[in-house]
């Protein structure tokens, strides 16, 4: 199955099959996966990268998708493709002889999602060829927060479309914030809780203040109780199910893996709170450092 994602932005690693050149790697950004493959593999006369034209077959095997805006997902692609020149990933170790291309992009991306501002991010890392896998070590294992899924995904066309509940409408389907009590006048700034049972609607901003109660340091929450049902949620699945991917995590095996004294669930949705959450707290983010926007997910 292919899961179609809202207002999508992801930063992709590709894998060239030419034996000429083969486990070469590229590190992109894109909206659109499957337009975007095509690119590469078209050479630079069809969009594709001067990096990667005339050196392909190539084969998108993964994507981090999940940014709340284009210049989240740029800034992401640029550290992965640069993290000696990052200063957030100086603590990263240079390629060693034993290591592959992909082991190595993949140990820098393992870094990556486990420091400021990524670790906070609502992400899920994707692998979109299973043969391609690799498992994160024991001493980097990501956030519980960002899970792991397995599959292809697509940019959600959403104009025209009747949107459902949690999902992209009109002003008119907007409703009343449950927290301010005045109306949400956008569809794109209204959260629904996606609990059957729960009612809830509320500005991003108001939600994210009141789970931020406990975080007064930070301007992204990570997890906190739904004022609409009182059950734990984490934020990143009350966004990715505003984008339409929560239900593919939802329906994935859970594997449990144990480390660290705490369980991991991979390939989780909502169920992921049920583990000891015990997250990377790096240092605090001043809010200059924070990807803007914040809390606006167009």
């Amino acid at each position: 199955m292919v899961v179609e994602v809202e207002n999508f932005f992801g930063v992709y690693m590709l894998f060239c099959t030419n034996p000429k050149f083969k486990g070469r790697i590229y590190i992109g950004f894109t909206v659109n996966p499957e337009r975007r493959i095509g690119q590469h593999n078209g050479g630079r006369q069809k969009g594709g990268a001067k990096r990667t034209s005339g050196r392909g077959p190539w084969e998108m095997i993964l994507i981090v998708h999940g940014f709340p805006s284009d210049i989240a997902a740029l800034r992401f692609e640029w550290a992965w493709q640069h993290p000696h020149s990052s200063r957030r990933l100086g603590h990263v170790g240079r390629k060693s002889r034993r290591e592959s291309s992909l082991q190595f992009h993949w140990r820098v991306l393992s870094h990556m999602l486990r420091v400021a501002p990524w670790s906070r991010l609502p992400l899920t890392a994707r692998w979109l060829r299973q043969e391609y896998r690799l498992d994160f070590p024991p001493e980097l294992q990501p956030p519980l927060h960002v899970p792991i899924a397995f599959g292809p995904v697509r940019a959600k066309k959403t104009g025209g479309e009747a949107p459902e509940r949690g999902g992209s409408g009109d002003t008119e389907a907007a409703g009343q914030c449950q927290l301010c009590r005045t109306a949400v006048e956008s569809s794109a700034d209204l959260l629904s809780c996606f609990h059957p049972s729960c009612q809830l609607s509320s500005h991003l901003t108001c939600l994210a203040k009141h789970f931020l109660q406990s975080e007064p340091a930070h301007l992204l929450p990570v997890e906190g109780v739904c004022p609409g049902c009182c059950n734990p949620v984490l934020w990143g699945d009350l966004i990715r199910y505003k984008k339409g991917c929560y239900g593919d995590l939802e329906e994935s095996t859970a594997l449990a893996q144990v480390g660290a004294g705490s369980t991991r669930l991979t390939l989780h949705g909502g169920v992921a709170f049920t583990a000891h959450l015990t997250r990377s707290r790096t240092e605090t983010e001043p809010q200059s450092h924070v990807f803007e926007p914040v809390f606006k997910w167009q």
